[in-house]
């Protein structure tokens, strides 16, 4: 079976949309798993009681830098963090899109969850967008991950292998204008990559335009294993493994 890594299922475009139908259309198309992240602190309780209905969804609990300034403690609480749905802490990281006026509270945000997840022995996702330096800076290799939905540059790729993360590779890599992207992940070894839909964005080719679900994550399936010369069954068992070295406590 295939896994979507990371759906955002308790996402504002699920309102009104029936959550077991989006699973069973994952499940009908051959992603047997989804991971549910939290950004919103305030979709928690959504994720775990989603996880908790459903065999076959895991989720990662995090706070997206766009709620800086926050007190993650709040809502990563002892509780939540060791319920054996959740698989890791994310998603959590740093975004200065749209500049870096919170620059100091989207570190400490970070920086923060980062020790929660050093104290919980749990893998971490990381969110970056046009903050390569500081996320590089941060992540020393104490605390080992995923750089989801990876579309950042070749040597910071370079520098987080180095120190053990997995890369998560979204619609994005099958969009006809990212063509670097696809040279990076043709350099990043195999047995480090994951794959994820990020929906409901980045739906891929031949979605574009069109709300992403977890189903879709096949069409990302398809170019990776093009990229990598490997038959499309090889490359689903070889994911299905690091899935597992990944997040330790989802049961295949």
């Amino acid at each position: 079976m295939f896994i979507d890594t990371h759906c955002h299922l308790t996402d504002d475009y699920c309102n009104g949309v029936d959550n077991n139908e989006i699973i069973k259309r994952a499940v009908d198309a051959g992603v047997g798993m989804v991971i549910c992240p939290t950004a919103d602190p305030l979709d928690i309780p959504g994720a775990l009681k989603l996880a908790e209905g459903h065999e076959n969804v895991y989720c990662t609990i995090g706070i997206h830098p766009e709620y800086a300034p926050m007190d993650a403690s709040e809502y990563l609480t002892d509780t939540v963090l060791n319920n054996p749905r959740v698989v890791g802490v994310g998603e959590i990281g740093l975004d200065f899109h749209q500049g870096n006026e919170k620059r100091r509270e989207q570190i400490q945000l970070f920086e923060q969850q980062l020790e929660i997840a050093r104290q919980y022995n749990l893998p971490v996702a990381i969110h970056t967008r046009d903050a390569e330096e500081d996320t590089a800076a941060i992540l020393t290799g104490d605390v080992g991950g995923v750089m989801h939905c990876f579309t950042s540059s070749w040597n910071l790729a370079k520098t987080m292998l180095d120190r053990g993360f997995f890369f998560s590779a979204s619609g994005i890599l099958t969009f006809k204008n990212a063509p670097e992207l696809r040279e990076t992940f043709t350099k990043i070894p195999i047995d480090r990559i994951i794959i994820e839909t990020d929906a409901p964005y980045c739906a891929p080719v031949p979605y574009r335009g069109k709300v992403c679900e977890p189903a879709m994550v096949i069409e990302t399936a398809k170019v990776l294993a093009a990229i990598k010369g490997l038959p499309l069954c090889e490359l689903e068992h070889i994911l299905m493994e690091n899935v597992q070295r990944l997040y330790p406590k989802i049961k295949l």
